[in-house]
């Protein structure tokens, strides 16, 4: 192989392991399986140098997944270019039911030279630290509403109404602190539930807190503060949409920012017949949501 060539490198990511697969530019060439590596960035170094014996120009491709982009920035920064795609956007045979970490390593070398793969968006990191911490916020969030479902779930089924209108005021928090169930073991369930409420309602408080602060040193503050002028929008809405959108000028028309927040209506049609359906909800799902809650909210207020 000549050393101008340009090898395209699929690597299949895992915690532990990197299964490897290159293949030549040149459309004749086989694909060949490199074999496994580790993870450790001295194991990285390992296969470059051997893949610089074979080659000048190195592409490298792997899936998005849970390992996050550790990989993709210490490619980058050492000159290579690398791309991150997501696994739902492959193209794939119908029928292929086999799958295995080298199969996998060698189609995305295959499709990298083909030119059927598009990189997802990689955010610096700053801005994935930014992304953390609203995520923090919104599991936070869902673990709280999970709190209180279950302590409400578990005074239905004992009868214990209060009579108060509304849930969680300090009205009804001082009802809490009050409430007498049938047994001991009952009333250590319930205060354990009320514990854990409390606890969750601390730490989203702590949380929203700290993304305040931390927006104030951030490079997309500007942005941040331009979204609240919006009716309804407020500062974790507008932080949580930023920090999932990212770089905004990589969108170049909304259509496609609707696309990638996935509302967009659904559409089938066939011939002279057109129908719409419901939003696609596909792309992010947190900055959808943030958005949709954000609507329904200001729907019901001004109702």
């Amino acid at each position: 192989m000549h050393q101008s060539s340009t090898l395209y490198v699929g690597m299949d990511v895992h915690k532990e392991s990197i299964t490897v697969a290159y293949v030549a530019k040149d459309h004749e060439a086989e694909v060949i399986s490199l074999g496994t590596f580790g993870t450790r960035q001295c194991d990285i170094d390992t296969l470059i140098r051997k893949l610089q014996s074979k080659a000048q120009h190195l592409v490298f491709v792997y899936e998005a997944g849970p390992c996050g982009y550790w990989l993709y920035r210490y490619l980058t920064k050492k000159d290579y270019v690398c791309w991150v795609v997501a696994p739902s956007l492959m193209p794939k045979k119908a029928g292929d039911r086999v799958k295995t970490d080298r199969r996998d390593a060698r189609q995305l070398a295959r499709l990298m030279r083909s030119g059927d793969l598009t990189p997802v968006y990689v955010p610096a990191v700053d801005d994935a630290a930014i992304r953390d911490l609203s995520r923090a916020r919104e599991d936070t969030l869902r673990d709280l509403q999970a709190a209180k479902l279950r302590l409400k779930a578990f005074l239905l089924r004992h009868a214990i109404r209060s009579t108060g209108r509304a849930n969680w005021s300090p009205a009804h928090l001082r009802w809490l602190s009050e409430v007498v169930c049938p047994t001991p073991a009952q009333q250590i369930v319930f205060q354990e539930y009320v514990q854990t409420v409390t606890e969750q309602s601390e730490r989203l408080g702590r949380l929203e807190l700290e993304i305040h602060e931390q927006v104030k040193t951030w490079r997309l503050a500007p942005v941040v503060e331009a979204l609240q002028a919006l009716r309804g929008v407020q500062c974790t809405v507008a932080v949580t949409t930023v920090a999932e959108l990212g770089d905004l000028t990589r969108f170049e028309n909304p259509r496609q920012l609707m696309n990638y927040l996935g509302l967009t209506p659904s559409e089938y049609s066939s011939g002279a017949r057109r129908q719409q359906g419901s939003i696609t909800k596909t792309g992010n799902t947190h900055a959808r949501r943030a958005l949709v809650r954000t609507y329904l909210r200001f729907s019901m207020y001004f109702a």
